[in-house]
């Protein structure tokens, strides 16, 4: 699989940047109905139901991707609102050497229960502060310096728990059919992004849409 970094025009950064999240969606500019084909994809084969009942829509991003980085607040805003039945699911992706060293970065704090507040420093790290994190060491020091055991650390970073969650997220990532980030994937069935949608909040209008039909069986 391919990852490709989607363009986006710089007016849509810019209103990230400006505090995008704060808007409603009922503000965004999308279609009451998505166009399959045009906004979205059908996948030709679903996949399987959340074991929980409920609706998954996976978020696929890059740390290392800059319109990730945008889209990160305005997909957290966006997730404080999801109905019940509805959970969003972070899933890292990438097939170079460094891709996975953040893949495992990522799990690792989900493991710890520190990906709740750390999530946004890697961002924070990668993004802002461009602090060089490519390899394990670099990173290990930068988990230390954010309070976590480095023996701790180290284990869930090498854990067969996380080294199987790269190949799961590979593999989920290619059923979606999602070969570029940010994307979303909706209910086993579903895939849309901002580059298909025409921007960060349409995006998520579309995914709002996604939601009713997947739970409407359309």
């Amino acid at each position: 699989m391919k990852i490709q970094r989607r363009r986006f025009s710089s007016g849509l950064a810019a209103l990230a940047a400006a505090g995008l999240p704060g808007l409603s969606l009922a503000q965004a500019a999308g279609p009451a109905m998505p166009v399959e084909g045009k906004q979205f994809l059908r996948l030709s084969q679903p996949l399987a139901a959340a074991a929980n009942g409920k609706i998954e829509v996976f978020e696929f991003f890059l740390y290392t991707c800059p319109h990730c980085f945008a889209f990160d607040p305005v997909v957290s805003a966006w997730s404080k609102q999801l109905p019940p039945d509805v959970q969003l699911r972070q899933i890292h992706v990438g097939m170079g050497a460094m891709h996975k060293l953040h893949q495992r970065l990522f799990y690792a704090l989900e493991s710890l229960g520190r990906l709740g507040d750390l999530h946004t420093q890697v961002f924070n790290a990668l993004q802002v502060e461009r602090l060089d994190l490519s390899s394990e060491k670099a990173i290990t020091a930068w988990a230390v310096s954010k309070g976590l055991d480095a023996g701790k650390f180290s284990a869930a970073f090498n854990s067969f728990g996380a080294q199987a969650r790269l190949g799961q997220s590979t593999k989920l990532a290619e059923a979606y059919r999602a070969d570029g980030v940010p994307a979303l994937g909706v209910g086993g069935r579903f895939l849309t992004s901002p580059s298909m949608a025409g921007g960060m909040p349409q995006a998520l209008a579309v995914t709002d849409q996604l939601i009713k039909l997947a739970r409407s069986k359309g």
